[in-house]
């Protein structure tokens, strides 16, 4: 059985902090952010984690349990297809809390809960030249292998011969234009 939280509840009962907590989820894998209370966003990101780390599975199981807190199916497909994808190289760490200070009124303290951008997985450059170094060197092993090699310094050394003579012609065609 679960651990019930010390100390005040938001919303009084345990029934209603679950239905705060799945509605602040909701509005916040509708929209990206949400401006809450500071402590409702305290509360929220453990929640909101949770349940992308059970979208990042992906299978009819992992649905069925987000559908079963969330209760709005446009929100569960987009988490499905749209958010959990997007932190897939993503270990955890979802979500981002920004303070903003106090709400006019009651002076409660604000805060900013967001969906963080994912996680970009950048290769050092020496990483794709030496890719590009062994992939050459595969090629130039199967068409030694193949005999192809032969074939293609052939065609390459012709391709030159024939290079050469036409700049020889475009070159005599030059002086005697000068002449």
């Amino acid at each position: 059985m679960p651990q019930p939280t010390k100390g005040a509840r938001l919303g009084g009962s345990p029934a209603h902090e679950q239905l705060i907590l799945a509605n602040l989820a909701t509005s916040l894998f509708r929209h990206g952010r949400i401006r809450t209370t500071e402590a409702k966003a305290r509360r929220l990101r453990p929640f909101a984690e949770r349940l992308v780390t059970v979208a990042k599975r992906g299978d009819l199981s992992s649905r069925r349990r987000a559908l079963a807190v969330l209760r709005d199916k446009d929100v569960v497909h987009s988490l499905f297809a749209e958010i959990a994808p997007r932190y897939s190289n993503r270990p955890g760490g979802y979500t981002r809390i920004t303070k903003l200070g106090p709400r006019r009124g009651d002076a409660a303290p604000m805060a900013m809960i967001e969906l963080v951008e994912e996680l970009e997985t950048t290769q050092p450059a020496d990483t794709d030249r030496r890719t590009a170094d062994r992939q050459r060197e595969r090629q130039d092993t199967v068409a030694a292998l193949a005999g192809e090699e032969d074939e293609a310094t052939a065609a390459s050394a012709a391709d030159s011969d024939s290079a050469e003579q036409a700049e020889e012609a475009g070159e005599a065609g030059k002086d005697s234009d000068k002449s």
